[in-house]
C-alpha cells in the first residue's frame, strides 16, 4: 500500500529519487516536479540509476504500478524505495515541504 504523507515528505528532503513509471505520454502530460521517466516495463534495464541513492519514491496514477515496481526494486536488493501512489499525492507532498 502506498506511504503515507510523513514518510514520502521525509524521504523527499532527504533528496529522494522521484520515478514516474507510468506511460510516456502521461508522463508527457504532467508529473511530479523533479521527477524523471523511467516506464515499469524499462525498470530492469535501468536498475544502474537506482543503485546509492538515498531514497527512491516511485509513483503512477493510483500507487498500482509503482507498488509493483516497488517490489521488484526490492526484489534486486534497492533500498529505502517508497510507493508514492499517484502523482498529484507526490506533488502535495513537494508543495507543503
Amino acid at each position: 500500500s502506498p506511504a503515507n504523507k510523513e514518510e514520502i515528505k521525509e524521504a523527499i528532503q532527504n533528496g529522494a529519487y522521484l520515478v514516474d513509471v507510468r506511460t510516456k505520454g502521461e508522463f508527457q502530460h504532467a508529473t511530479a516536479k523533479g521527477a524523471v521517466h523511467i516506464p515499469l516495463m524499462q525498470l530492469e534495464a535501468n536498475m544502474n540509476k537506482f543503485k546509492n541513492k538515498k531514497a527512491i519514491v516511485l509513483f503512477c496514477n493510483t500507487g498500482n504500478q509503482s507498488g509493483y515496481a516497488q517490489r521488484l526494486l526490492e526484489s534486486k536488493g534497492i533500498e529505502n524505495v517508497y510507493n508514492g501512489g499517484s502523482w498529484q499525492f507526490v506533488n502535495q507532498c513537494l508543495d507543503n515541504e
